[in-house]
Parts: structure tokens; sequence; C-alpha cells
């Protein structure tokens, strides 16, 4: 398993960067195992399908770190199981999700 990194102690350091390949964004995902912190997968995957969801429709994304995190997670859980990379749309998600954490982190918004 991967060391898990706080909310609170996470750096933009830490992140992959904004072109990386799927198996850096990956190992970055896996940084924090939203399973713990929500609850389980019905959790994880209810907040993670209806962000997916809401940014198809508008582009929107979650307000928190936590959601955002554990957002990318899921897509990592999800094309996992699926035994592919993701492209197109989605990896267009993914990377939104990627930089919108790289925002928060910038700016020390950790809740």
């Amino acid at each position: 398993m991967f060391e898990q990194i706080p909310n609170c102690e996470l750096r933009v350091a830490d992140m992959p960067p904004a072109e990386a390949q799927w198996h850096e964004i990956e190992s970055f995902a896996f940084t924090y195992w939203a399973y713990d912190y929500h609850g389980g997968f019905d959790a994880v995957g209810e907040l993670a399908n209806a962000a997916g969801a809401a940014y198809a429709e508008d582009g929107t994304l979650p307000d928190t770190l936590a959601e955002l995190r554990t957002c990318l997670f899921f897509e990592q859980r999800r094309y996992h199981h699926f035994g592919w990379s993701p492209e197109g749309h989605a990896m267009e998600y993914i990377r939104a999700l990627l930089e919108a954490i790289r925002g928060k982190v910038a700016v020390g918004e950790w809740d």
C-alpha cells in the first residue's frame, strides 16, 4: 500500500505535474485511501459518481480538498477495474480534479 498523505500535510511537491502520465496520477491517487475517510465503497462511489455527472453536465467540481481527492481516488479504482487507462473526456475530468487539488494545496485550503 502507498504511504498516505493527510490533507493537512499535502504539498504541491507531492503531486504529479499537470502533464503527468496516468501511472503517475494513479500513484498519487493512492496517497488518499478514501474508503477510510468516507466509510467505505458506497459512500465514496456515491460522492464520486455525482461529482463526475456534475462535471459532465456543467464543468463543476467538488468544493473541498477531501472531496476532490476522493473523486480522484475513485477514478483510479474505476479504471483499475476496467483494465484500461482513461482517455478523452474521462482524462480531461481527471486532470481537472488534479489541478483543482493543486490549487487548493497551493493556497493551503485543507478543508
